[in-house]
């Protein structure tokens, strides 16, 4: 039995009205059968079914209000009445069989394939050594395993981003069978946009996955099944009252299962089961999805760390730390073994001169072999970027203006205000003044914090200016936003550029930094570029590169020739609402406020 979750039927929608059920309960029903009219505080939305099945049971009566992201009704598909006709089956017909089905629900499909066909070929063995055992023991786990299906649930793949409909499995971070705790990490899942942690909803124990890693999972399906907390103890007590030799099946099984199994799985299988009874042993440390990652990344265990957080938390700062006291170990441990690099630098000086020929003859193999013919499957981040990329630059007739910006006392203002900056834990960079800039010159020319609707029959006014930043991360490039930057003081918006800078880097955005864009900055500067024509941001109308700043010479107002700190700009605009003149005058404003930062102090509120 699963339940149907509720989806997102529009932006900022948390619940609605159950005006009208289509089904009842016993009905049958079909894909994408329509089963309900909900009215939201914008239109009549129809739901259809995601899947065929039986309706079990409906959560809401008709008037009722139901909540996004709850269960709606209940649907049978008809997979555990399979599962106990196959189990019934199993035992009729080969009790070894019953033997191995103890541990089906904690491996997978090809795993409980191959114990069925080992313990089939292995029957008489198991029959002749240990009858007794196998025919208790299989009468008693199967039963067990089975209701254990039974009362599994599904955690259904929430909403993970807007118009998201489907995510890759990248990272199962637990096993078949494992127990988890409530908020632990499940499994991490690839979207367009950024890689996104799944946790658990409550504690509990894992029955199987719906999806391998690298397999596409599609949002509001179940995406794995688990037995909570409160119904795996209910089962191991009624196991417990119905059966009294159970430490005598328990020391009969690996009797059996030993007659049918290599000697080396069986090891392993026993040392695994050791490590995970560990793991399970220690109590779990607090500390974020990120510091998580960073320990995985440099193959670090979070029990060697001491946390300086809030009931031992383990902070980023910690992890840090650690990692610096473990290079200066290894560099004091250097000096020591001065002495032998040196005698082999020369010992192997007359072994390098005598291979200098063979390397001469030897080098165009060598450089050949630097290249490798490959190909590598466009996904995640970089497919959505290519698809939107196309789509923004056939849709929509860009426009691009460029200029120059001098900025020198804009970086004299910079270095005078960085060190209060820092003295509050912010660095400061260009960006916050250019966004603030960019808000201010809004006020004036709100045309391009606006859009157009997707009929193209109306021009949108946004009431927030919401600024983006291209940054360049590992998972591709990722546009997160500055909310409200004309309500921000410089430093709010470079405490937040920071934040988003971090987070986009280590591809952990969240997906409402993501969302709401109104107006995007490209700074291709900072990786040495000067000039560039961008492509929109849809559904924005405008956005601008910024390219790195050179010392050039200029003129100034008396005809001589001084250095100035000049940076480059390049804008393009959707020119089915904005014209030349319009971005024009914008950017001169935009400008304006850069070139003399102290008149910013007059407009701002």
């Amino acid at each position: 039995m699963n339940d149907f979750i509720l989806p997102d039927i529009g932006e900022g929608i948390v619940e609605c009205e159950l005006v009208k059920w289509l089904i009842k309960e016993g009905d049958v029903i079909e894909e994408d059968q329509p089963v309900a009219e909900v009215m939201t505080d914008k239109a009549l939305v129809e739901i259809p079914a995601p899947h065929a099945g039986t309706v079990v049971k409906l959560y809401c009566q008709e008037g009722e209000i139901a909540r996004v992201h709850a269960p709606l009704f209940a649907v049978d598909d008809g997979s555990d009445s399979d599962g106990d006709k196959t189990g019934h089956g199993e035992r009729e017909d080969d009790h070894a069989g019953d033997v191995m089905t103890v541990a089906a629900p904690a491996r997978s499909t090809a795993q409980t394939q191959s114990a069925a066909s080992q313990a089939t070929s292995s029957q008489s063995d198991v029959t002749t050594s240990a009858p007794a055992a196998a025919a208790t023991n299989g009468a008693a786990t199967t039963p067990t395993a089975a209701v254990l299906e039974r009362r599994s649930r599904d955690f259904i793949l929430p909403d993970i981003g807007e118009g998201i409909v489907e995510c890759e499995v990248v990272t199962w971070h637990v096993a078949e069978g494992d127990t988890v705790e409530e908020d632990q990490t499940i499994v991490d899942v690839m979207t367009d946009k950024a890689l996104v942690e799944i946790t658990a909803s409550e504690p509990g124990r894992i029955v199987r996955f719906h999806y391998a890693q690298g397999e596409n999972a599609r949002v509001h399906t179940p995406l794995y099944a688990y037995v909570p907390d409160e119904e795996a103890e209910a089962e191991s007590a009624e196991s417990a009252e119905g059966d009294v030799t159970a430490p005598e099946r328990k020391q009969a099984q690996p009797e059996c299962l030993a007659k049918h199994r290599q000697e080396g799985d069986y090891k392993s299988d026993k040392k695994s089961g050791q490590d995970v009874r560990h793991e399970e042993s220690r109590p779990r440390i607090p500390a974020t999805p990120a510091v998580r990652r960073l320990l995985r990344e440099h193959q670090l265990d979070i029990q060697a760390i001491a946390g300086s957080g809030r009931n031992g938390r383990v902070l980023k700062e910690d992890v840090l730390a650690y990692l610096k006291q473990s290079e200066a170990r290894e560099i004091d441990a250097t000096p020591d073994d001065s002495h032998k690099v040196g005698a082999a630098a020369e010992t192997d000086k007359a072994a390098a001169e005598a291979c200098a020929v063979a390397s001469d003859v030897s080098s165009h193999e060598v450089r050949s072999s630097r290249l490798e013919s490959k190909a590598v499957p466009l996904k995640g981040v970089a497919a959505v970027m290519a698809r939107r990329m196309v789509q923004a630059s056939t849709q929509i007739p860009h426009f691009h203006y460029g200029d120059e910006l001098d900025i020198t006392d804009l970086l004299a203002l910079r270095a005078r205000l960085k060190v209060r900056a820092e003295q509050q834990g912010i660095r400061l960079t260009l960006m916050p003044f250019i966004m603030k800039a960019m808000a201010l010159a809004v006020i004036e020319e709100p045309i391009l914090n606006a859009r157009l609707s997707e009929d193209e029959s109306e021009i949108l006014y946004q009431g927030a200016c919401n600024i983006g930043m291209a940054v360049d991360s590992a998972s591709g490039l990722m546009v997160p936003n500055v909310k409200g930057v004309e309500r921000l003081s410089i430093l709010e918006i470079a405490r937040e550029v920071g934040r988003l800078t971090e987070a986009a880097r280590s591809g952990r955005v969240a997906q409402a930094d993501l969302k709401g864009g109104t107006l995007t900055i490209s700074n291709i500067g900072a990786l040495g570029g000067t000039y560039a024509a961008p492509i929109i941001n849809q559904p924005e109308v405008a956005i601008v590169a910024l390219g790195r700043t050179q010392r050039l010479p200029r003129f100034d107002g008396e005809g001589n020739v001084c250095a100035r700190d000049i940076m480059t700009i390049t804008w393009a605009g959707d020119h089915r609402i904005i014209d030349g003149g319009t971005i024009a005058r914008f950017s001169n404003l935009w400008k304006h406020y850069l070139e003399h930062p102290d008149e910013m102090l007059l407009s701002l509120s």
